[in-house]
């Protein structure tokens, strides 16, 4: 992820519940007012609607096709997104990559492009942990919660980096990598395309800007910038023309990108995701063919 932000672990709809906030007092041992009935009420209510929108969505999205999360197409998201963030489309060996690219993020590595600053490595080396106490990175995480949302290696040098590389020799930490990408990114972007009514590449164009963008609700983040685009076009779930939606969305995208980093290499939009759409490939069919940072990659 290459920002910092609050994640969003899934895309559901969001319901606002009632809170109850009790002002301070003078007196220490002031008692905390309960909630009232009604409020509790309200939480359920709230609750209760959010599981029955969720459920309504789980039908709706049973019923379509794979399109993404279809084992070959899921490898070729891997494959793309990787020549972005690794320089390379075979993705299994980015395991160990671990770097600081200069970009305020900290060190970047993994398969996804983890990120010390982003808060998302923080979150796969706690969730390892958990399940492999006595891991190689565990001894680091007092020292990522500190510099958890900067570029700081403060209590990471000198051997941060090599404590990684050494953990991505183990197939656990490899599946660990490969379930919290899934889990932050890939299965977010492809249910929340999918309820937009976006097809393959739409699915991989919200995929890809997750990625990159993170998983945020501000102006900058995926969510920011898929609101941006909704008061531009409207969705095809909403009636709108696809292309036209996508179009729309890849600009925002591409403004975003130039805004935070002037100057910046928009590949991964211009000579990657746009010219699949403009050649009308909406369901990410093979052969393809892009550039990537100078680079050209081809998928037969």
């Amino acid at each position: 992820m290459k920002r910092a932000g609050v994640l969003l672990l899934a895309a559901v709809p969001v319901i606002a519940t009632g809170v109850y906030f009790v002002m301070p007092t003078d007196s220490a041992d002031a008692p905390v007012t309960p909630p009232t009935a009604t409020t509790q009420s309200s939480r359920e209510d709230a609750k209760s609607r959010a599981e029955e929108e969720r459920a309504a969505d789980d039908a709706l999205i049973a019923d379509l096709p794979p399109g993404l999360a279809a084992p070959a197409k899921k490898e070729l998201a891997q494959q793309l997104v990787s020549s972005a963030e690794n320089s390379t489309t075979k993705w299994r060996t980015s395991y160990g990559t671990v770097e600081d690219l200069g970009d305020g993020c900290g060190y970047t590595a993994g398969i996804i492009g983890f990120c010390t600053g982003t808060h998302d490595l923080l979150t796969l080396v706690e969730r390892y942990t958990e399940a492999y106490p006595g891991n190689g990175l565990a001894e680091y995480l007092p020292a990522l919660r500190e510099v958890d949302g900067s570029d700081s290696h403060e209590g990471l040098d000198p051997g941060f980096t090599a404590a990684w590389q050494a953990e991505a020799e183990l197939p656990a930490f490899r599946e660990a990598q490969e379930e919290e990408r899934d889990r932050v990114y890939f299965e977010p972007a492809v249910r929340l395309a999918k309820l937009d009514g976006l097809g393959t590449l739409g699915q991989f164009v919200y995929f890809d800007a997750m990625v990159f963008h993170g998983p945020d609700t501000d102006a900058e983040g995926f969510y920011g910038l898929r609101e941006q685009a909704m008061r531009e076009a409207k969705t095809p779930g909403q009636g709108g023309p696809e292309k036209t939606y996508l179009k729309t969305f890849l600009d925002v995208r591409r403004d975003a990108m130039k805004t935070k980093r002037p100057g910046i290499d928009t590949s991964r939009v211009d000579t990657a995701q746009r010219r699949f759409l403009e050649a009308g490939n909406l369901k990410l069919d093979t052969p393809l063919v892009w550039e990537m940072y100078g680079d050209t990659y081809r998928l037969p």
